[in-house]
């Protein structure tokens, strides 16, 4: 058991977070699925610990291992922003478990329009508790403007579903089973920037490469919420394309066709296959504290830092989001 280090920063990265390499390691640990079932207690005492090593107490006797052990903890189930415990599924680290059991029924139940609409709407519901619990949390959203986001992604997926579903009758079969992917594209385009639309409308929070605070920037949000969109469309895809491709093939075997009931099953536990690379791979396509060039920002803000700091500060950094 290795004895902590002098001179040991917590919040320092354990693996280089300007590569995706290094990006993809972070992300495998704090969204590691076993996570969900430690005990609130256990979590309570990874904060304490994680907040009283930040402040100089470490306990006596901790070893590095536990500390990690903590920060991982700490990760997986607090928000970067407040420091919050965060619902149980909306955490990354729910992904997986509950990814794959709605996406593997989406891809079993795309045949009839009530299908359809079930399965997109609870895909929807789930998303809305993702999108909410990984929202930049310096921008507040209101119980209204939750609302609004759900009722029109949600719309959006089923126009996007129901119409698909009814256009590719006549189809191949495997365009019907490609239906459902359209549909949760449609939706992240939609549920996403709503769920965030305070940040569009006022901006966030950044700062400088030290953390020190320069103001609030729209165009910062929506490049952050931009990138999210992309990643989180990124995560479901590859699941949702290959594996119709697989079931179609699959249930031209005649062992297939006598086992339908399995079907639903299989293609869960499939979908979690996916999921479990897929989640912490998109998560690390960009960096969760993102940049922007001082040169984009918009033009007020942008004099307001430069008669401050003159040419000192080239960037500016912000949290994204997940």
């Amino acid at each position: 058991m290795a004895t902590v280090s002098l001179g040991f920063n917590i919040d320092s990265p354990r693996w280089d977070q300007s590569t995706f390499v290094g990006r993809l390691k972070h992300f495998l640990n704090i969204t590691d699925p076993r996570t969900v079932l430690v005990p609130e207690e256990e979590l309570d005492w990874a904060k304490a610990l994680v907040e009283g090593c930040r402040a100089g107490l470490v306990p006596p006797g901790s070893t590095q291992e536990q500390l990690l052990y903590a920060k991982k903890l700490y990760d997986s189930a607090f928000h970067p922003d407040s420091g919050e415990k965060m619902n149980l599924i909306g955490r990354m680290s729910f992904q997986v478990p509950g990814g794959m059991a709605i996406t593997g029924f989406m891809l079993q139940f795309y045949r009839t329009v009530p299908a359809v609409v079930f399965w997109q709407w609870v895909n929807q519901s789930f998303n809305a508790f993702v999108n909410y619990t990984n929202r930049n949390a310096a921008s507040p959203i209101s119980l209204r403007q939750i609302g609004v986001a759900y009722v029109t992604a949600t719309s959006a997926a089923l126009a996007t579903a129901v119409g698909l579903n009814l256009y590719t009758k006549r189809a191949p079969p495997l365009l019907a089973r490609w239906v459902p992917f359209a549909a949760v594209a449609a939706a992240n385009c939609v549920n996403i920037p709503m769920m965030r639309q305070q940040e569009i409308i006022n901006g966030i929070t950044v700062t400088d490469e030290n953390n020190n605070e320069l103001g609030r920037s729209r165009r910062a949000a929506v490049k952050g919420i931009a990138q999210v969109v992309f990643s989180r469309i990124t995560m479901a895809a590859p699941g949702m394309i290959i594996l119709p491709v697989i079931m179609e093939r699959l249930e031209k075997f005649t062992f297939m066709q006598r086992i339908r009931v399995l079907h639903g099953p299989l293609q869960v536990l499939l979908c979690g296959g996916f999921l479990l690379f897929m989640v912490p791979a998109a998560c690390a396509l960009f960096p969760q504290r993102c940049s922007l060039a001082l040169a984009d920002l918009e033009p007020e803000l942008r004099d307001s830092i430069v008669a401050k700091h003159g040419d000192k500060v080239p960037y500016v950094y912000f949290n994204k989001g997940l």
